[in-house]
């Protein structure tokens, strides 16, 4: 039997209404804040992801998804492992700064080769949201009240923990960067494998170790906060006194430094204990230098380069979160199920097709013409809340026959409902 690949899953119908409820929240949050949709391509250049993620993250040297296109040159090209980079190259390429501030999100596949475990797989899904033009921190504050109206929206508010940290900028980080080194050098040993690696090529993400002895070691480590410059300094506390301001609390972490090396200033995550073990739902952060890193991409000279922050959301796993914490009442794929004689048959596909113009907010099926007994079990089936019975009887009277499948409760309404709808209700 052929079956899905390893760590990419189907989407079946009854799963797939939840994913299509959650989009349209997620959808309406981003457009009261004035976000506009972009569609990305989810394959790009391989160089594109290791110039804006860092060649020594994890996601460069043992995630992606590579391969060699047949185009001459042959050019190695790279399944997308995140959003970020497709969006700033997209903003590179058509211009989008000029004279303007764009605000953008998207949503869609994305690609790691890595461990598939519950609601983190090969093939994941991520809403991505970027904001361009703005180094001011209000910037970096909009971002993360949009999020926690989504989390009011559906009903995570209470299930979600915001947590803040700085990492400056590149010069304050790479000072700090050898300060961490040097302390960890000489103790080394006392290190778990996987850090022992990351001490010499990306010390940063040992802050972030899940092993107990690791962290103990870091609780007398240098701090980050401690290299930072009074302008990133005074950033940080900017972005605090919004979120103060709007009531959203926050914890402060310091070693939360994030995977990626476009990072600078503000990093967030919003982390949930209600899937086991703390996990990450929403994450991102300002990303002032990636613009004009990929602008001078193919050239040795530095670009303008213009300020970005944005955040990535992983659907999967806040699909899990809603399902555990606050279901979404009623998915059904079905309100109204028109069942109709095969005699007159034609007239139940009347009432229907009517019912589908006047009542755009109905999902309305029927069952094909089949015996009423065979039409009555798809109904039931079908999950509907109420179903219409057309027989001779009723095209003689016009009148329709509804059954409540919740109750059993069934009426005879009288209706002209061969040339109006306007009176049916649900």
């Amino acid at each position: 039997m052929i079956k899905a690949i390893k760590g990419f899953n189907d989407i079946l119908p009854e799963q797939a209404a939840k994913w299509l409820r959650l989009e349209k929240i997620l959808a309406e949050v981003l457009a009261r804040y004035g976000y506009e949709h972009i569609r990305l391509p989810i394959v790009e250049q391989t160089d594109l992801f290791a110039r804006a993620i860092g060649g020594a993250t994890d996601i460069v040297e043992k995630e992606m998804y590579s391969f060699i296109d047949k185009s001459e040159p042959p050019t190695p090209l790279t399944l997308r492992p995140e959003g970020t980079a497709g969006a700033v190259r997209a903003v590179i390429e058509h211009n989008l700064l000029r004279g303007d501030a764009p605000k953008l999100w998207y949503i869609g596949p994305m690609f790691r080769y890595e461990r598939p475990q519950k609601g983190r797989y090969r093939q994941f899904h991520q809403l991505g949201v970027e904001s361009f033009g703005s180094a001011l921190p209000d910037a970096d504050a909009e971002l993360i009240a949009m999020t926690y109206l989504m989390w009011q929206m559906l009903g995570l508010k209470d299930e979600m923990q915001l947590q803040l940290n700085s990492l400056g900028e590149s010069d304050e980080r790479h000072a700090y960067r050898d300060a961490l080194v040097s302390y960890l050098t000489d103790k080394q040993d006392q290190l778990d494998e996987d850090s022992k690696r990351r001490l010499s090529t990306n010390p940063l993400r040992i802050l972030d170790s899940k092993e107990a002895s690791t962290q103990a070691l870091l609780a007398d480590a240098p701090k980050l906060a401690d290299f930072l410059s009074d302008e990133s300094t005074a950033h940080f506390e900017q972005v605090k006194a919004y979120l103060d301001e709007l009531g959203i609390k926050y914890e402060i972490n310091p070693h939360l430094v994030r995977g990626l090396d476009y990072y600078n200033k503000t990093v967030f995550e919003w982390v949930t204990d209600k899937l086991g073990s703390q996990a990450t739902v929403c994450a991102g952060g300002r990303y002032d230098g990636l613009i004009g890193q990929l602008k001078s991409m193919n050239t040795d000279k530095p670009a303008k380069s213009e300020p970005g922050v944005g955040f990535a959301m992983g659907l999967e796993r806040l699909l899990l979160l809603i399902e555990a914490v606050a279901p979404f009442d009623d998915v059904a794929a079905c309100d109204v199920f028109v069942v109709a004689h095969p005699d007159v048959y034609s007239a139940g596909v009347r009432f229907a097709q009517n019912l589908r113009y006047d009542r755009a907010d109905l999902r309305i099926k029927m069952g094909g013409a089949t015996s009423l007994k065979a039409q009555m079990k798809k109904a039931d089936k079908s999950g509907a809340r109420l179903t219409v019975i057309i027989a001779q009887q009723e095209l003689d009277e016009q009148t329709i026959s509804i059954k409540n499948m919740q109750t059993g409760e069934q009426q005879t309404v009288e209706q002209q409902w061969l040339s109006s709808t306007d009176n049916f209700s649900i």
